[in-house]
């Protein structure tokens, strides 16, 4: 695994930036449906502190493997943030949030992470979009808003601003994973953030682990996995790579596909309802990616 800073091609970088943020989302898609799953037989905080003492213990084997040297010691705080942000925030406040909400009605909030993630791009990231990025961008987050407007947030103001509390959280710390990846290397920011965590998470793995787990199904176990190793960990790797090569706030638009794959996972998966309202807005926030795009430098 190549450190970002050592590609030396600025086109080439774009490129792969895109490309990897792309495997990124993808992989991030499948996170919202299987915590939905998952929290039906685990409970959210210990799935969110399991998730992540198992995604720590492989980031320690994949840091001893590559034999990789500790960060600066002014890196750490960052690091810090990065492991509040994506590793205890996000995956907690969406487990709690889907107690209250399905899956499909959440995942139609992750349509506000790239306004999230540009804001902080800009006041942790240093970067600086064209102003008529910034319309797009808030066209796109409008259209969410509307929407959970529309539905009257009858279905649970609760899990609502919980899902709003998760995408603040995350968007800052994928801004600031992607600055600190463009001198430490996208790989590398989110294991040492696991690894940061990794003492209390896996502390409280045995402090909150139910009394017996005869009663998990199979599926329960594949979603932990899914969320441990893919969410928590894969994902990250092409993400924070993809958002150190192409920008925070250009790639960052990507994010805005991840409603679509993630509707069509818990339609086709959970067997959950996907109103035609989900599916427009879902397009209309897609359609912004383009324009986004072209104006984010």
């Amino acid at each position: 695994m190549e450190q970002t800073s050592n590609l030396p091609h600025p086109t080439l970088d774009k490129t792969s930036g895109w490309i990897n943020g792309f495997i990124g989302v993808v992989i991030f898609s499948g996170s919202l449906p299987a915590t939905r799953l998952a929290v039906l037989e685990f409970d959210p905080v210990f799935l969110t502190v399991a998730r992540a003492a198992i995604a720590g213990l492989c980031a320690v084997a994949l840091l001893w493997l590559f034999r990789e040297p500790r960060p600066a010691r002014e890196q750490w705080w960052s690091l810090l943030i990065v492991a509040l942000g994506v590793v205890l925030g996000f995956p907690l406040l969406t487990a709690l949030a889907l107690q209250h909400v399905t899956s499909a009605h959440s995942i139609v909030f992750v349509g506000l992470l790239p306004l999230a993630t540009a804001i902080f791009g800009v006041l942790r990231g240093g970067e600086r979009p064209r102003p008529v990025f910034w319309i797009f961008s808030i066209l796109g987050s409008a259209l969410v808003v509307g929407f959970a407007l529309a539905q009257g947030l009858t279905a649970s103001p609760t899990g609502d601003l919980l899902m709003l509390a998760a995408i603040l959280a995350c968007g800052l710390g994928y801004a600031e994973g992607a600055k600190l990846s463009r001198s430490l290397g996208g790989w590398q920011v989110i294991c040492w953030a696991l690894v940061l965590a990794l003492p209390v998470m896996a502390l409280l793995s045995l402090w909150l682990a139910p009394a017996s787990f005869r009663d998990i199904s199979l599926s329960a176990w594949l979603c932990l996995a899914y969320v441990a190793l893919f969410s928590m960990l894969i994902g990250f790797v092409f993400w924070y790579r993809g958002l150190a090569q192409g920008g925070i706030a250009a790639v960052g638009q990507l994010q805005l596909l991840q409603p679509f794959f993630g509707l069509a996972l818990a339609a086709t998966l959970l067997h959950e309802h996907v109103s035609l309202g989900m599916l427009a807005v879902t397009l209309g926030v897609i359609s912004c990616v383009v324009g986004a795009k072209k104006f984010a430098k």
